[in-house]
């Protein structure tokens, strides 16, 4: 994101139906914060926009003649100075390629400006965060289908997740959410100094499991913070063990 004196976001409007332009453009108008400086109508236009503007970000559709959303946010991530991405579209089925693109957020039609606005929140958060804040390589944070849009849960609020087939299962205190992401893809984005697999189908938040037990004949459990206890997979008894010094 390109810096910026006045405080504002020099925003680029991405969207291939006329009425949605307009009324972007009008809740825009509603956010101080924000100067819409372009509008685009498809994706090509939007990538040769971007890089005579310069913008600090985009508010994009995801569905558009020819080069769709995640390929405008994939390309201009390479720019030089790449801007900020909000995805804004009708379909929610998008969420887990949207976040690997390392977008702000995904805001589901019909938006409100309440929604536009912590979207904006989240954005000069991503601005103002320290350039050697670390941890960028590992996953932060997970976006969820909740109701008609989709939430924003930190990865230190997720103590357990669970393999359901193609899904995975986010137990985030007393509820869970189901997300389109396979179990070992979702592994090698977490940060193993947080996260330890522990069976085929469970990862556990290190800080979650209180202790190690021996059952006899070489199965061992973990004891968990909430008192529940989990057997460890062979397979991954090695690894877990080593978490004890053992």
């Amino acid at each position: 994101m390109n810096d910026n004196d006045n405080g504002t976001l020099r925003t680029l409007i991405v969207d291939d139906e006329p009425l949605a332009i307009e009324r972007m453009q009008v809740l825009c108008s509603e956010i101080p914060r924000l100067t819409v400086i372009g509008t685009a109508s498809d994706g090509e236009s939007a990538l040769r926009l971007s890089e005579k503007l310069n913008p600090d970000l985009l508010l994009l559709d995801m569905t558009m003649p020819g080069k769709d959303g995640l390929q405008v946010a994939s390309e201009a991530g390479k720019m030089a100075s790449p801007p900020a991405v909000i995805f804004v579209t009708a379909h929610e089925n998008f969420a887990v390629e949207a976040f690997d693109l390392e977008a702000i957020d995904y805001v589901l039609k019909p938006v409100g400006t309440e929604r536009l606005e912590r979207a904006i929140d989240r954005a000069f958060a991503r601005k103002n965060r320290s350039p050697d804040g670390g941890g960028d390589e590992w996953l932060g944070e997970f976006w969820v289908p909740h109701r008609s849009e989709l939430l924003r849960i930190d990865a230190s609020e997720v103590f357990r997740i669970d393999a359901e087939r193609d899904y995975v299962r986010l137990h985030v205190g007393e509820t869970s959410y189901l997300l389109l992401q396979t179990i070992a893809g979702l592994e090698e984005k977490l940060d193993p100094e947080k996260f330890i697999r522990i069976h085929r189908s469970t990862i556990l938040r290190r800080d979650f499991i209180t202790g190690l037990k021996h059952e006899g004949l070489g199965v061992w459990c973990a004891e968990l913070a909430d008192g529940e206890e989990m057997r460890i997979g062979r397979t991954y008894l090695k690894k877990v063990k080593a978490m004890a010094g053992r």
